[in-house]
């Protein structure tokens, strides 16, 4: 086995580990109970966690699924949360790794590490909730505000072309989320809620103008077929099953998805990028 791939191996096993804390980050989040004290617990029996049990993704599968006390079933969220999260950081690496000795920009790692792992806990917690907190998205923003604030200030024997990019990125969060914001106001919540405008603020900030209206276009085309689907299982169900065609859909899941497509493989869905160089 190549040291390649046993480092992102280990990456993906760093991101299990980071994946099973964010699992209890939502759960705890806006709860009073803080995220970092005592020690994870069975939610049925208030059984606490051993060391064996606290294995990401392994010990769901050779516990199949159940607690060792009580035996009642353990949500899919924790091994699939724990999967993704780990995937996510592997696919970083490979970003912004080079291919020769495993060099890496270490300063856009550190960053989009900490937005993916952001990024999983507003999803997470939308899809749980239907509502996105104030503090992650404010993370996400200060994040990529930080981001364009830094490659500013750490470029300044850069020809001004290149700063004049970095001034469209600094605009694209907010011209991105004012059509959002519009849509909120204008249904008085009822389309849209407050949170969404507020993560594609953070969104625009990361992926620019260009690549950042590409992630709402496909967030909003992506929800669209998601919709449609709801209406044809609507008619349906199955081992009582029952979906209601009036069902809430969270949003932000979308719109997380729509960032993760442009960022990971660069859709130009209108194929603008000629614009801004």
């Amino acid at each position: 086995m190549t040291t390649e791939i046993i480092f992102y191996i280990l990456v993906f096993i760093f991101g299990t580990i980071i994946g099973s804390f964010l699992n209890v980050l939502v759960l705890r989040y806006n709860t009073g109970v803080s995220a970092t004290k005592g020690r994870s617990f069975c939610f049925s029996c208030g059984k606490k966690l051993g060391p064996l049990e606290l294995f990401p993704v392994l010990s769901f599968i050779l516990q199949r699924g159940k607690c060792r006390g009580c035996q009642s079933k353990i949500s899919w969220q924790y091994p699939v949360v724990e999967s993704i999260t780990g995937l996510l950081f592997v696919g970083v690496f490979l970003k912004y790794s080079g291919l020769i000795g495993l060099y890496f920009d270490s300063w856009y790692i550190l960053i989009y590490l900490v937005a993916m792992a952001t990024l999983v806990c507003i999803a997470v917690y939308d899809i749980k909730h239907k509502i996105i907190p104030d503090g992650l998205v404010i993370t996400l923003g200060l994040l990529g505000l930080f981001k364009i604030m830094a490659d500013f200030f750490l470029m300044a024997g850069v020809p001004t072309e290149i700063k004049t990019h970095l001034i469209w990125y600094l605009a694209a969060g907010p011209m991105l989320a004012f059509p959002l914001f519009l849509i909120w106001l204008v249904s008085r919540g009822r389309w849209m809620g407050l949170g969404d405008p507020k993560l594609v603020l953070g969104i625009g900030w990361f992926l620019g103008p260009i690549m950042g209206l590409s992630a709402v276009i496909l967030a909003f085309w992506t929800g669209a077929i998601y919709g449609v689907i709801l209406m044809v299982l609507s008619k349906f169900s199955w081992h009582g099953l029952k979906i209601n065609g009036q069902t809430e859909v969270p949003f932000a899941p979308f719109l997380i998805l729509g960032f993760l497509l442009v960022f990971f493989f660069n859709i130009d869905v209108l194929n603008l990028g000629f614009l801004i160089q």
